[in-house]
């Protein structure tokens, strides 16, 4: 199983006796799906975010709660370098509940481990990646542990999770600048629509009752010939921008698009092209929403 230390993040630690119910009130994600290591199993975690009012990602994370054996806890995995802003904008909510909230990314790493058998649980905190099974695992621990307990380089995790067409926050979108449903959170997990209200909660349940929300999503694309457009390139189709590239490995990316455009561009024939270069988008296996080319190829089934 490769294990990459992923040093761009970092953990948010929220503990005290009112520390769930805070984030439950906060947090896209349901709380009560959280719960902490027991015998041979790992911490059961959830994926989520912290919105503006307007509904959009200010932070998002990974939650895993630690066993009080193991001093308790919810452990926030998310950037490192916006641990202090995460902090603060926790502590606005925190009014006179029992909570404290601490940035302990100095001391506290993340693994990311996958496409093999499961680490042990004594290196730390460990938890499945709770967007996509094939993402593997994660485990917290001690920053230098975690940089001992590499074999694989940031790199070649996120070229698997690119090859997943998973997103990921500040590489193929921009906080404080995507809806859930954009990042497409709502299809790996990331919001709970059962729960109880949260911040932004109306806006995104609007999106998702009036199907409004899957206009434009984060999508794997390849390009042509093997070489893919850096980070940041306008997408184009007929001579307007349909998007916006992210990351990308080995001649295939992420980007932000605009999916019917790309369907009107494919209706008429036009290329799609990011920084000179051709591309086209595909269906990630894990996804539920509409995506451009499935009507006419189930018209063209059906004749």
């Amino acid at each position: 199983m490769p294990r990459a230390h992923l040093d761009d993040r970092g953990i948010v630690l929220v503990s005290g006796e009112d520390a769930k119910a805070l984030l439950q009130g906060l947090v896209t994600c349901d709380m009560d799906g959280v719960a902490p290591a027991r015998a041979r199993f790992g911490s059961r975690a959830r994926f989520g975010a912290l919105l503006s009012p307007q509904g959009k990602i200010l932070f998002d994370f990974h939650v895993a709660e630690a066993a009080p054996d193991d001093g308790g806890g919810y452990h926030l995995d998310t950037i490192r370098g916006l641990g202090p802003d995460l902090v603060r904008r926790l502590t606005m909510y925190k009014l006179r509940a029992n909570v404290l909230i601490e940035d302990r990314s100095d001391a506290l790493g993340i693994v990311a481990a996958w496409g093999g058998d499961a680490l042990p649980m004594e290196e730390g905190l460990l938890f499945d990646d709770p967007r996509l099974p094939a993402l593997g695992q994660r485990l917290v621990t001690a920053r230098d542990h975690a940089t001992s307990l590499a074999d694989a380089t940031a790199e070649a995790y996120h070229a698997h999770r690119i090859a997943l067409g998973v997103p990921e926050s500040g590489k193929d979108f921009m906080l404080s600048d995507a809806f859930p449903h954009e990042a497409c959170m709502d299809a790996l997990h990331g919001v709970d629509f059962e729960k109880g209200c949260y911040v932004g909660q109306e806006v995104v349940s609007r999106m998702q009752h009036r199907g409004t929300g899957g206009r434009t999503r984060v999508v794997p694309v390849v390009y042509e010939g093997g070489f893919a457009a850096s980070e940041g390139v306008e997408v184009t189709a007929g001579g307007r921008t349909i998007g916006t590239t992210g990351s990308q490995a080995g001649g295939r990316g992420l980007a932000k698009l605009r999916l019917d455009r790309v369907a009107d561009a494919m209706a008429a024939g036009e290329p799609v092209t990011a920084g000179g270069i051709r591309l086209h988008a595909e269906k990630p296996a894990w996804a539920r929403f509409a995506f451009p080319g499935e009507q006419a190829a189930h018209v063209a089934e059906g004749a």
